[in-house]
């Protein structure tokens, strides 16, 4: 197994593009990996450094890792990907389960950071929090709060993240 480095610039589109049916974001505190599907992020450059931003709810078992460990992988698919394993993933809490267990992705070890990728999500983006901001209630207003932010959903932490590596992984 290889990993081509990328340029992020020229990926960006297809990162984004890729958000609506879903993307992985992946995390790891001690020995424990977990990931979520995410729908919600960009990615461009803050403080002169390449930076993915996370929007994750405060209420999530995800949340609770990055702040145990603020690093991060993102993980995009390219071309088939196992659909049932981003439902999985996407629908499911590390809480309560292994989910990469569960999913039957396979991990493979990162380059600098100390979370893993996933070889059938193989547009990876290795990522260090710079910084982070949880949404504030009063300053959402209107439409979005009604779309979004029901009683019962908890609000975004945005973390601000730099992009130490990005490759894709092949066999």
């Amino acid at each position: 197994m290889t990993k081509r480095k990328i340029d992020i610039c020229e990926y960006a589109g297809q990162i984004i593009k890729a958000m609506r049916p879903g993307i992985l974001l992946t995390t790891k505190v001690g020995d424990k990996v977990n990931s979520m599907a995410i729908g919600w992020g960009t990615i461009g450059v803050e403080w002169e450094k390449p930076v993915f931003v996370a929007y994750v709810r405060t209420c999530r078992f995800t949340h609770e890792m990055l702040q145990g460990n603020g690093e991060f992988t993102i993980n995009v698919p390219v071309g088939d990907f196992p659909r049932k394993a981003l439902g999985l993933l996407g629908s499911k809490s590390g809480r309560d389960m292994d989910k990469i267990a569960a999913s039957g992705v396979t991990l493979v070890e990162p380059n600098i950071i100390s979370v893993p990728g996933i070889k059938e999500f193989p547009l990876t983006l290795e990522c260090r929090v710079l910084y982070s901001q949880q949404q504030e209630d009063q300053q959402i207003g209107g439409e979005i709060k009604r779309r979004f932010y029901t009683m019962e959903t908890a609000n975004h932490t945005a973390f601000y993240a730099e992009i130490v590596d990005a490759y894709i992984i092949e066999e």
